[in-house]
């Protein structure tokens, strides 16, 4: 696991999200949960440690400033954000390779990533790595659905409802009207 420097909070359009870094990545970032300090809770479980809160550097205010701006519609793909893998399994860094290429507004399944990855039978493999993900919406596991067209799981608060609003921000491009799931059984329409 790497060691984070340092930690803080910032407002999103879905609440507030949080932040931890080195001298030189991110060292985690965390969708909102339901209150700050739970925000804050999580942020810190997924670096394993006490962090101190401060005041970011240049490059983390930057990463601040265009995950604020993806959040609220903008088409960032986060691609050039440095993230410190170190820790993280091998077979999660290539899960994550994949779906931090998905564009804006666009979808896989956990199959077709497994695929890419090159073990076409890992689907669930993936969707364990996602559930497991120190770096959404950088990484933008919310952009992987399941077979079908089913939401699939989401592990931020909220879970599939907030997976649900944050392609719905994306206005992701599933070739499907009007919305994109429905509210008895997760499908897309």
């Amino acid at each position: 696991m790497v060691r984070a420097q340092g930690c803080c909070l910032f407002d999103t359009a879905i609440g507030p999200c949080g932040i931890a870094w080195t001298d030189a990545a991110l060292a985690a970032v965390q969708l909102p949960e339901a209150t700050r300090a739970g925000t804050l809770r999580r942020l810190l479980r997924s670096v394993g440690q006490e962090v101190p809160e401060g005041e970011p550097p240049a490059f983390v205010r930057t990463a601040i400033a265009r995950i604020q701006a993806l959040l609220a519609g903008a088409k960032d793909d986060l691609a050039d954000l440095p993230l410190a893998m170190e820790g993280v399994p091998p077979f999660h860094q290539r899960v994550y390779e994949v779906t931090r290429a998905i564009p804006p507004g666009e979808v896989l399944t956990y199959g077709e990533v497994a695929r890419r990855v090159g073990e076409p039978g890992a689907a669930r493999a993936v969707g364990q790595a996602l559930g497991k993900n120190p770096f959404a919406p950088v990484i933008p596991c919310h952009r992987v659905l399941a077979a079908g067209g089913r939401s699939g799981g989401f592990s931020a608060e909220g879970g599939a409802d907030t997976k649900l609003r944050m392609l719905e921000i994306e206005r992701a491009r599933l070739g499907l009207e009007p919305g994109l799931f429905d509210g008895s059984d997760r499908r897309v329409k």
